[in-house]
C-alpha cells in the first residue's frame, strides 16, 4: 500500500493566517482534497486560494480529475499558496453587468423630459423600438446567465467586477441612453422605414443565432463539470467563435434600428475589438488542448475579415 505523502506549505504574497506549515495527504489524492485541507485549515475559500509548485510556480489547478501525484509532487515537495482576494462567483458577475443596461435605458427614457432642456417631445417609433432591442437583448442575457451558461470557473476576484461593468453600465448604458432618446437623436424624427426593417431582420438573427450558438456551448460541459469540447455546428465550423459573430450581428442591428446613432456604433466597435482578442484567445487554446482533432478556422470571429 502506497505511504501518504507530505508538503510543505509557503504563502506566496502576504501572509495567510493559520495556514500551515505542512500537510499530510494520502497516496492517490486529488488536487482538489489539497485545496480542502488547505481551505478547511487556513478557513478561506477553496476559490481564494491558488496553489503553484515550488519548483517550477506551475499552477496546480484545483480538480477532482488530477491527483496530486501526476502533477509532479512528491513526498517533501514545496507547494506555494496565494490568496487571491474577496471573491464573487461569475454567475453574480454577469448578473451584475447587465443589470445596468435593463435599470439606466428606461430610466433615463422616462427621464428624458426632465433631463434635455428644450419644448417637450413625443419619443419617436425608432426611439420606442430601438429601447425595446436594448431591453430585451440584456433581459435575454441574464436568462443565459442563470439558465444556460456554465462556467468553467467559479469565481473571480471581486475588484474586478467594477472594471467588468463599466463597459455596460457606462458605454452601453448612460453613454449609449443619453445620446438615443434626445430629442436630436438621430433615432427621433420620422421613421426610416429601410434601416427599421433591415434593423430588425440583422437583430433578430442575430438574437436567435447567439442564444443557438450559447446552447451548443453549454452542452458540451456538465452541471458543475470543468471539462472540455469541441463545438460543432455550420456556424462553428464558419469561425472559430459564433457567438461573438452573432453578437456583432445583432449590434449591426441596432445600430440600424437607432438611425445610425454614433454611440451604438462606439459601442459596436469596442465591444468588437475585445470579442476580437478573446476570439483569437479561443482558436489558440483550442489547437493546444485537441491538436489534430480540432478543424483550425482561419477566421476567428467576423468570416474574411478576422
Amino acid at each position: 500500500m502506497s505511504k501518504p505523502i507530505t508538503l510543505q506549505i509557503r504563502p506566496r504574497g502576504k501572509p495567510i493566517k493559520s495556514l500551515p506549515e505542512t500537510v499530510e495527504l494520502p497516496a492517490g489524492a486529488k488536487c482538489a482534497d489539497l485545496y480542502a485541507v488547505l481551505a478547511k485549515q487556513s478557513k478561506y475559500s477553496v476559490h481564494q486560494l491558488r496553489v503553484t509548485k515550488g519548483s517550477d510556480g506551475s499552477l496546480v489547478a484545483n480538480v477532482r480529475d488530477g491527483t496530486v501525484h501526476s502533477t509532479g509532487l512528491r513526498d517533501q515537495s514545496t507547494v506555494y499558496v496565494k490568496d487571491l482576494g474577496p471573491q464573487i462567483g461569475w454567475q453574480t458577475v454577469f448578473v451584475i453587468e447587465y443589470i445596468g443596461p435593463v435599470l439606466i435605458h428606461p430610466l433615463i427614457y422616462m427621464l428624458a423630459p426632465y433631463i434635455y432642456k428644450g419644448p417637450a417631445y413625443e419619443a419617436s417609433q425608432m426611439q420606442k423600438t430601438v429601447l425595446v432591442a436594448i431591453l430585451a437583448h440584456f433581459l435575454k442575457r441574464e436568462f443565459e446567465t442563470l439558465f444556460v451558461h456554465r462556467f468553467s470557473a467559479a469565481t473571480m476576484p471581486v475588484r474586478n467586477v467594477f472594471k467588468n461593468s463599466a463597459h455596460y453600465w457606462i458605454l452601453s448604458g448612460v453613454n449609449m441612453a443619453y445620446w438615443l432618446y434626445a430629442p436630436a437623436s438621430s433615432a427621433a424624427g420620422p421613421t426610416n422605414q429601410i434601416l427599421l426593417a433591415t434593423g430588425l431582420a440583422l437583430y433578430g438573427l442575430g438574437e436567435m443565432g447567439n442564444l443557438s450558438t450559447h446552447l451548443t456551448l453549454r452542452d458540451l460541459r456538465s452541471a458543475g463539470g470543468g471539462e472540455r469540447g469541441i463545438p460543432q455546428g455550420w456556424l462553428f465550423d464558419l469561425v472559430t467563435c459564433p457567438n461573438y459573430l452573432t453578437e456583432i450581428i445583432s449590434w449591426i442591428g441596432v445600430y440600424l434600428i437607432s438611425g445610425l446613432n454614433w454611440s451604438v456604433l462606439f459601442f459596436t466597435v469596442a465591444a468588437g475589438g475585445q470579442m476580437a482578442a478573446w476570439a483569437s484567445k479561443k482558436e489558440r487554446r483550442y489547437r493546444k488542448e485537441f491538436g489534430d482533432k480540432y478543424h483550425k478556422k482561419r477566421y476567428t470571429m467576423l468570416p474574411g475579415i478576422w
